[in-house]
């Protein structure tokens, strides 16, 4: 995970204004607060009033749209703000603010200091107590602004949610173009808005299901050139470095860092059956996890690395298991009706992701780690490929709705209230979310 000071990034305490009143708040008769825990939440009216200064739109224009996206706010509209540009320094009218249905605030501005570095400062007011419930200020590099607007949107929805944010974070993903027969499959990345998409590799060879390290800016994928066996490659994603880090004589699929980022465990064909194996990175020792006669492939560690969920099709069919790290007897979770595949576990630890075939088509799924509390997020003709985002609140996944030449990528909540489209320039596959980007968040 990368630290404020390697990315130009600094953040200062509770902004420090003029009266003692306004640094801390009142105590309010109501909290500024969705419950997400019942699932049966109401979006918050919000309003993000323009941040005053140069790039200032640009900031709270990142903000409007990641709360819109979140799907636990709801900004409204400019028109209906009672003030364009509310004075950063002085307490808003909370009255007419209240009577155009806004029950949060945001202010802030965006300035330079000598060092040209930009200060971007923002506000957050609960307009029904009058009272404001968080402040901060940062300062970075004027390259940065978009990236503060997404730490800003961070600190407001764990302000109000509780649960830890999701903006600053960067996606990686399969860029699919050309036709089907002949499709060329590049590893692209992008902000999680769709924002400053660049690309990984340049198409030469094939590339398959990536997957971010938990500690670093790396990401572990399959590569193929035609006629040639897989490769499992690391790549640096500041550095550029990359590495293969196993050249097996057999066909290998699905690598998964483990928590601390040290070990891969991925699935090695042998014959007409596969079995999972992990590999220390540095040392590239491999220790095998599973001995059967079935297609054991698709392991995900636990975010304590004590266990691993897979998939097999031990049983007759395709089905997730549940084995201890460092191999053995696996316990099967998966019941209910079709089969099931593609385990991600939650980086909060409660719950795996899944996707479940039958005869309705394709889900998008979860499920607590003792395959108690089943529940489906979203169905379709075709979806897979669920990824977790930091917070463990959101996933993503990519949908071939039938009929297209290819597919999207989307993004749904835990409740499966919540599915919004994530923007990608052409088609896209097997999305995979980074860490924050900045520590300590």
């Amino acid at each position: 995970m990368l630290s404020p000071v390697a990315n130009g990034l600094t953040r200062r305490g509770a902004l420090a204004l003029g009266g003692a009143a306004l640094l801390a708040p009142a105590v309010a008769k109501a909290e500024l607060v969705i419950d997400l825990r019942g699932g049966s939440f109401q979006p918050l009216p919000i309003a993000v009033a323009d941040f005053a200064g140069d790039g200032g739109v640009l900031v709270s224009g990142v903000i409007t749209n990641n709360l819109k996206r979140s799907g636990y706010f709801t900004p409204i509209d400019k028109s209906r703000h009672p003030d364009r540009n509310p004075p950063f320094d002085s307490v808003p009218q909370f009255e007419a603010w209240k009577a155009a249905g806004v029950q949060a605030l945001v202010t802030g501005r965006v300035s330079r200091d000598g060092s040209g570095r930009i200060k971007a400062e923002f506000r957050l007011w609960d307009v029904t107590t009058g009272t404001q419930t968080d402040g901060q200020q940062y300062f970075t590099d004027p390259s940065n602004n978009r990236r503060v607007g997404h730490i800003i949107s961070d600190a407001i929805f764990t302000k109000v949610t509780g649960v830890g944010g999701f903006f600053d974070t960067r996606v990686v993903f399969v860029d699919e173009s050309g036709p089907k027969e002949n499709r060329r499959k590049r590893l692209a990345i992008m902000d999680q808005d769709g924002a400053n998409v660049r690309y990984l590799t340049n198409g030469d060879v094939s590339v398959v299901t990536p997957r971010y390290s938990p500690v670093a800016q790396e990401v572990t994928y399959m590569s193929q050139r035609m006629g040639e066996q897989p490769r499992v490659h690391v790549l640096n994603i500041e550095t550029g470095q990359r590495q293969v880090v196993g050249n097996f004589p057999d066909m290998t699929s699905s690598p998964r860092f483990s928590p601390n980022g040290a070990r891969i465990a991925l699935s090695l064909q042998q014959g007409g059956n596969a079995n999972l194996y992990a590999m220390d990175i540095g040392s590239r020792t491999t220790t095998r996890l599973t001995s059967t006669g079935a297609i054991d492939t698709s392991p995900s560690y636990s975010p304590d690395g004590t266990q691993i969920v897979f998939e097999s099709d031990r049983g007759g069919s395709q089905q997730l298991y549940l084995m201890p790290a460092g191999g053995g007897e696996g316990k099967r979770l998966s019941f209910g009706a079709g089969s099931y595949s593609q385990p991600s576990w939650s980086p909060r630890g409660d719950l795996i992701a899944f996707t479940r075939r039958g005869s309705g088509g394709f889900a998008i799924g979860v499920m607590r780690a003792d395959g108690s509390g089943e529940r489906v997020l979203t169905e379709g003709f075709h979806n897979e490929a669920p990824n977790w985002a930091p917070n463990g609140q959101y996933i993503m996944f990519f949908r071939d709705p039938g009929g297209q030449s290819g597919g999207k990528l989307y993004m749904v909540d835990i409740t499966g209230r919540v599915e919004v489209p994530v923007p990608t320039p052409a088609f896209a596959s097997d999305p995979t979310w980074s860490p924050l980007l900045t520590a300590g968040r």
